[in-house]
């Protein structure tokens, strides 16, 4: 990161802001439209996006040992879901800079979910927009390594190229689309890898 670039942080700030401002916009039926996670409604989803934020070392403990771990998210979920809309979003917005478990690693937890998860709603809601480029470029780079988001079984032995932005990663047959549409692939979301092309890209959808 040069001098003049934001931070990880400061990029994670943005993108829920943008997340915010956009969830204003919603009717109460657009809240209770599934999402790109599968059994999640957009309410769903936004529960999610701020389900960590004001847990301690010891409310985190608890969580993954009611969840065993691989269900802690659906445990956050569940508690955090029963507010309104309202209260989301007024949460949501006492919590633009991520703190607890999302400010991990710099911010870089809280604006690859963020930013992830906004995609989820918008494409569900067929409300796109263009992510900025700056923060797919700082997030790309960070997906492929990351062993919780899954990506690297998805993406293993294949090469991807964004066509929009500058950035490639791997080798092997090629799968070529935007940054977003890749972003959302590598971290499992079918409809996006749908828009993918090259001689990679059906090898991907099988993964999927």
């Amino acid at each position: 990161m040069t001098a003049d670039e934001p931070s990880l942080m400061s990029l994670a700030r943005d993108e829920r802001a943008d997340l915010a401002e956009f969830l204003a916009t919603l009717t109460p039926e657009q809240w209770q439209t599934e999402s790109l996670c599968t059994g999640w409604t957009v309410k769903d989803v936004v529960a999610h996006v701020i389900s960590y934020e004001e847990l301690d070392l010891a409310g985190l403990i608890r969580r993954f040992a009611k969840g065993r771990v691989v269900h802690a998210n659906e445990v956050g979920v569940a508690e955090y879901s029963t507010m309104s809309t309202d209260e989301l979003l007024e949460f949501l917005n006492r919590h633009l800079r991520p703190r607890g478990l999302t400010a991990g690693f710099g911010g870089m937890i809280g604006l690859v979910d963020g930013t992830v998860h906004h995609q989820d709603i918008r494409r569900a809601l067929g409300r796109p927009r263009t992510v900025p480029v700056q923060r797919l470029q700082r997030i790309l780079p960070r997906v492929p390594g990351n062993p919780r988001l899954g990506a690297s079984r998805r993406i293993k032995g294949l090469r991807l190229r964004a066509n929009d932005i500058e950035w490639e990663h791997g080798s092997g047959p090629e799968v070529t689309g935007t940054g977003e549409a890749l972003l959302l692939a590598m971290t499992g979301r079918r409809q996006a890898a749908e828009e993918l092309t090259g001689t990679g890209s059906a090898i991907l959808l099988d993964r999927l």
